[in-house]
């Protein structure tokens, strides 16, 4: 990366990376343990809960206290956690059997489980339609499901292998693509792909994250690239520089900052000039193997979790996690800098 400030221009970002000490720092490590490798971290802002899969099921932490509060079990490769607050009704992704788990928000319990796909994956709650969809990777499809009754509504083909989503609140609902690189664009009501676009530089889609206010659209790419689309206009608008590995995203509309947690052990802060105008404001040193993130808008926190590693096997990429060494962390601007 550059340390020179470069002119700004419609689809380039200067990468100015931090001075010299972070505004975002871990404040709090929370060991959780157990067992299993572990993806997406669903905040529920108005309970102050986290839902962080876990292989075989979904734990509930207090992400006040770090304090596990539950366990939905009986899932087959967990991925994502979608919350229906209108219904009660939590549902998780079994990607190793095509299923998605019903579970009551309060208790925790498990309630049914609905039929999906192949490699069902993100999953997500759009309140416009009060529907639930995910993105099933393998089989390039998204299933749409009711939330109150627990019951299949449709598959809907989308033409490419979607890893993560957002809902714009309006009855759109928008996924990567990650092996065509594109955004393509959900009616939400009609359950038909109503758009698509290129990410252009950004290959390889992964992660996403959404700021309704501006209608923009933040994709985390494999290549070492955010993506910033106009969703209105379905067009990327600017491009910055991440870490590698990337896995999650986020935006906070108070600070105006934009996150991709990625696996080399960095948190890159994008702030947000304008819609169209952003910088890389730092790179957060976080674990190795930190590629998944929360963000809890109502008090602006970032959740990170990873584990201890041992030694690299020979012929090996990375070393086995050892065991009760899973941890959950909590980023936190500093007051200074606010």
């Amino acid at each position: 990366m550059r340390h020179a400030a470069l002119v700004l221009t419609l689809a380039t970002i200067t990468p100015l990376l931090a001075q010299s000490s972070s505004s975002y720092r871990v404040t709090h490590t929370y060991t959780l343990g157990g067992d299993g490798s572990w993806d997406y971290i669903v905040p529920d802002p108005p309970h102050h809960r986290l839902f962080i899969a876990r292989q075989n099921r979904v734990m509930v932490v207090d992400e006040d206290s770090g304090t596990l509060l539950g366990e939905i079990t009986g899932i087959q490769g967990a991925h994502g956690t979608a919350l229906a607050e209108t219904t009660g009704h939590g549902f998780a992704t079994s990607g190793n059997d095509q299923s998605v788990v019903m579970f009551d928000l309060k208790t925790y319990k498990v309630l049914g489980r609905i039929p999906a796909a192949e490699d069902a994956d993100a999953i997500l709650y759009d309140s416009a339609s009060n529907r639930v969809f995910t993105l099933n990777g393998d089989a390039h499809s998204s299933t749409v499901i009711d939330p109150r009754a627990g019951t299949l509504i449709t598959n809907i083909p989308l033409g490419g292998k979607p890893e993560y989503g957002a809902s714009a609140g309006d009855g759109k609902v928008y996924a990567n693509l990650t092996d065509t690189s594109e955004v393509v664009e959900i009616d939400a009501k009609t359950a038909t792909v109503t758009r698509r676009w290129s990410t252009g530089t950004c290959k390889q889609p992964v992660a996403m994250a959404i700021d309704t206010a501006h209608h923009r659209l933040f994709s985390g790419c494999r290549s070492g690239v955010m993506a910033v689309s106009d969703y209105q206009a379905g067009k990327v608008v600017a491009t910055a520089p991440i870490g590698t590995g990337v896995d999650g995203a986020g935006y906070d509309a108070a600070s105006a900052n934009a996150f991709a947690s990625n696996a080399n052990g960095t948190l890159t802060v994008i702030h947000q000039d304008g819609p169209d105008q952003y910088h890389v404001a730092e790179n957060v040193e976080t674990p190795q193997g930190a590629r998944n993130m929360g963000l809890d808008p109502t008090n602006h926190r970032v959740f990170i979790v990873s584990a201890k590693f041992g030694p690299v096997p020979a012929g090996g990429k990375r070393g086995p996690v050892l065991p009760g060494s899973f941890a959950l962390m909590v980023l936190e601007r500093d007051p200074a800098t606010r």
